[in-house]
């Protein structure tokens, strides 16, 4: 059986919805956080399929989180080595600072419900799943473009929503997993002031979520099922 390794940065950001096309795919789950004992003995290159999710932290944040920067070189060796490898939200930041690029505190808040516009290129890939879907955005940083990627998705604020590098690698700013996973009252609970700075109120999240969360994982599901397909 093929295995597949969740890197999860923060208790209430893990695989979501994104676990049923994954496990049915055919690959046997296992999980670390980044505050295990072990994790820094970890092997990168080990799993089959290496599937980083989001944190509250910033990939610039390297003296407050120490592990970050160990995160970022072990990424890095494997995605030199082409290996599968998909990054949500902070996991496509640090995909992207671990291909040489800058990664750094966005102009707004962008949170809340709403689509991705698909370039022509993001058209004819698994993204065209999410095409005009509401999907759920939670975040304040952005980054520059690795060399030799693909971008795929932006938003107004946020030019650079998705990218991938040939079939094993995609990153994914927003969070297509999320939408039924009773976890996002605990986002909505810790991101009181994200939240405000956003110009958003938990009430209006919670009945976004309500409105746009079921659809927003049918696509997320159906994209990340042809992704899984193409590797």
């Amino acid at each position: 059986m093929k295995t597949g390794l969740i890197i999860r940065h923060t208790p209430y950001e893990g695989l979501a919805a994104f676990r049923e096309p994954i496990e049915g795919a055919g690959y046997l789950l296992d999980r670390v956080d980044v505050t295990d004992p072990g994790f820094g003995s970890l092997d990168f290159n080990a799993p089959d399929l290496l599937l980083m999710m989001g944190g509250p932290m910033g990939v610039y944040e390297r003296e407050a989180h120490p592990w970050i920067a160990h995160e970022l070189d072990r990424l890095a060796e494997r995605i030199d080595r082409g290996l599968p490898t998909l990054g949500v939200c902070l996991g496509a930041q640090m995909i992207a600072a671990a291909m040489g690029a800058e990664v750094r505190p966005g102009p707004v808040k962008e949170i809340g419900f709403s689509p991705v516009a698909l370039n022509a290129i993001g058209a004819d890939s698994p993204l065209r799943h999410v095409a005009e879907v509401p999907v759920l955005h939670w975040h304040g940083d952005t980054f520059d473009l690795p060399e030799g990627v693909e971008l795929l998705a932006s938003t107004g604020a946020y030019p650079h929503q998705a990218f991938r590098r040939g079939p094993e690698l995609l990153a994914l700013q927003f969070h297509a997993e999320m939408g039924e996973d009773p976890r996002f009252e605990e986002w909505v609970a810790n991101g009181s002031d994200f939240i405000a700075a956003a110009g958003s109120s938990p009430e209006r999240l919670r009945d976004e979520h309500g409105l746009h969360g079921p659809g927003a994982v049918t696509a997320g599901q159906a994209m990340i099922t042809e992704w899984l397909r193409g590797l």
